[in-house]
């Protein structure tokens, strides 16, 4: 019996396409020194969860659909007395997708979350952070397809951040660029 390969379609692409183009451009000599995508962190802040702790466990239900994976709640590290915030208190949510999820959201969000975005002209080509790893902030998230309009109560942002093995943000961009990600132009 064989094994029956369940690989993504982003996976496959980076296999097939990705890998030998990078390997041609920047003359690795082998092919382990191709960049690639490590790990997704998906984390929204929640400033709001001090007056209102609902708003937890509607992020959570929203976190859970897109990525297919329950998120941990952040807490606060520090007291600060003038946003009424204890240590400990929840202030957040976030998510580390890595492996078969984190292709398949990578998928979903470049080929069709991000042409979900009202006036959409590309993603910034600035937001690398010198080691070759992309962050990405988002207004809404009602982007997602997996996220009923009616059912949202208060729209909320996140941040997503693509963590590369990339040594420079060139690299970073380029294999970005190959897998589809579409930024600005200029």
């Amino acid at each position: 019996m064989y094994k029956e390969d369940n690989s993504s379609r982003l996976k496959v692409k980076y296999k097939q396409e990705v890998v030998p183009a990078m390997l041609k451009q920047y003359n690795y000599s082998n092919i382990m020194q191709v960049p690639k995508v490590e790990k997704v962190v998906i984390n929204v802040g929640l400033g709001e969860a001090i007056q209102n702790p609902k708003s937890i466990e509607a992020v959570e239900k929203d976190i859970s659909a897109i990525c297919g994976q329950k998120p941990v709640t952040t807490r606060a590290k520090k007291s600060v007395a003038s946003f009424r915030l204890r240590t400990g208190m929840p202030i957040g949510m976030m998510t580390t997708l890595r492996g078969k999820r984190m292709y398949d959201f990578l998928d979903k969000f470049i080929n069709v979350s991000l042409a979900r975005i009202r006036d959409f002209r590309g993603v910034p080509r600035k937001s690398f952070d010198r080691g070759g790893n992309y962050s990405l902030g988002l207004k809404e998230q009602i982007m997602f397809p997996e996220i009923e309009y009616d059912k949202v109560d208060r729209v909320r942002g996140m941040e997503i951040t693509i963590v590369t093995t990339a040594r420079t943000d060139e690299e970073a961009r380029c294999l970005l660029e190959l897998m589809g990600m579409p930024f600005e132009r200029g």
